[in-house]
């Protein structure tokens, strides 16, 4: 018998958005640890959603988080 999920679809669908928010600038092991989520099963997550727009339902606190990410990713460049 197959166990059921813990993670709602929509939260999947979510985190595959925010992943693919990041364009490459971030790993699946940084979104991953952000959201508490095992990076294996982002990646399997993201794999298994190729050739579905997995971001057209994306929540707001997804977006926000999106939007964020440029200015934390500037911070780390001039901080180091």
């Amino acid at each position: 018998m197959v166990r059921p999920s813990k993670y709602s679809p929509e939260f999947r669908s979510d985190v595959i958005a925010l992943w693919r928010a990041s364009a490459g600038r971030r790993t699946f092991k940084n979104v991953a640890a952000d959201l508490n989520v095992n990076p294996e099963t982002l990646r399997t997550w993201v794999r298994n959603a190729d050739g579905r727009p997995a971001g057209s339902g994306a929540s707001q606190v997804v977006q926000h988080l999106a939007r964020q990410q440029p200015l934390a990713v500037g911070v780390q460049e001039h901080a180091g």
